[in-house]
């Protein structure tokens, strides 16, 4: 086999045309390709001669298995000065996501660290080891004034590594030990192991969560988030915490128009009706190599619907198919977006649930070794 380097660039909000990139079995798997990373001029692509006169849609290389690499972070809070956003810091345990959600915005990142935001994204997975030591030594400090920590702010805190790994459960451990709330977000039915954690937290009203949900249709659900817990599972992970005296809402995320917006209503009403308390949104969002991504995915899945969906995307974008602007980027702007909104806001007030959770408690903080911050 023998490798060819190109080199090129991509313009900054047009998809580049997936079909010159190889393409990977994509069993269990968001994209089958590798974009170029922005960030590098040269991009490696094989160049296998034995497959030159095969049709570009027929050059599928093996599905590659997920791979784990220690990550070498000295510190674990990342702090958030985004309005749009409603927390300061936050921990994400990994980097990249092997839920391979084909929309996630957190994909980019990838790309600081030299991978793609493609497949590299979804089976080279970053592990924060130290996290809990860590974030012990953060909170231990002198300086820190206790306030909510989110998990996660960009990848999921619960994907299948934490199974193994259970970092996400040790750095609550830390947490708990010393009072700080937290908040946390996920698509994966696997918080629900924690319940003990989580329902202690919750006794001194230290604790929040968010299950995410796209779509109730299951195969849609498997198409675009394949290896995350099925809309059914989650729902049953909001029963459980709701049970268990959690506070715990819900988050449609991403709406995506022309998709999965006409579902709202009825993820609305099956949230509730499993007892959550809390209902946001979150429209669609493709920054960077996502445009070329999600574009492939809805070719590939729902060509029928790809041009629908882009369109709609456009029409709340100002014409493109993404802005960077705070407080335009996750609501989009235009009478299409307004109807998303409205529909959203009265299926909210239908059901009875709340814009957010309850405010988090944090004047229960204790020092190691010391008393709760509010008698020192």
């Amino acid at each position: 086999m023998s490798f060819s380097i190109h080199a090129h660039r991509v313009p900054s909000d047009s998809p580049e045309s997936s079909s010159s990139l190889p393409r990977f079995a994509g069993r269990g798997r968001g994209t089958p390709i590798n974009p170029p990373n922005r960030f590098e001029r040269l991009h490696l692509e094989l160049d296998d001669a034995a497959m030159a006169d095969l049709d570009p849609e027929d050059v599928v290389r093996p599905n590659p298995r997920t791979q784990f690499f220690d990550d070498d972070s000295q510190s674990i809070l990342s702090r958030n000065d985004s309005p749009d956003v409603p927390y300061t810091f936050g921990v994400n345990p990994y980097r990249g996501c092997e839920h391979g959600c084909s929309y996630c915005f957190a994909r980019p990142y990838h790309e600081y660290l030299g991978f793609s935001s493609g497949l590299d994204f979804e089976t080279k997975i970053m592990v924060k080891r130290r996290a809990p030591e860590l974030l012990r030594a953060e909170l231990s400090k002198p300086t820190w004034q206790p306030e909510p920590i989110a998990f996660s702010g960009a990848t999921d805190c619960y994907q299948p590594a934490e199974r193994h790994f259970r970092i996400t459960r040790a750095c609550l451990e830390v947490a708990l030990e010393l009072r700080n709330p937290v908040s946390l977000i996920t698509k994966n039915r696997l918080i629900t192991r924690d319940i003990d954690l989580l329902a202690e937290f919750a006794t001194w009203n230290g604790v929040g969560v968010l299950l995410t949900m796209t779509t109730l249709d299951t195969k849609l659900s498997g198409q675009l988030e394949p290896r995350a817990s099925r809309p059914a599972a989650r729902l049953e992970a909001i029963r459980q915490l709701s049970a268990a005296g959690v506070p715990v809402g819900i988050m449609i995320a991403p709406i995506i128009p022309g998709l999965t917006d006409h579902e709202m209503p009825a993820i609305l009403e099956a949230a509730a009706e499993a007892g959550a308390r809390s209902a946001t949104m979150i429209v669609l969002r493709l920054p960077h190599q996502l445009k070329t991504l999600f574009t492939d995915w809805l070719t590939t899945h729902v060509p029928g619907k790809a041009a629908r969906v882009l369109s709609r995307v456009r029409e709340i974008r100002g014409g493109q198919l993404n802005v960077t602007e705070w407080r335009k980027r996750m609501r989009g702007e235009g009478p299409h977006a307004d109807n998303i909104r409205n529909l959203f806001l009265a299926a909210r007030r239908r059901t009875g649930l709340q814009p957010d959770l309850p405010n988090l408690n944090t004047t229960a903080f204790r020092r190691p070794g010391g008393t709760q911050l509010d008698l020192l």
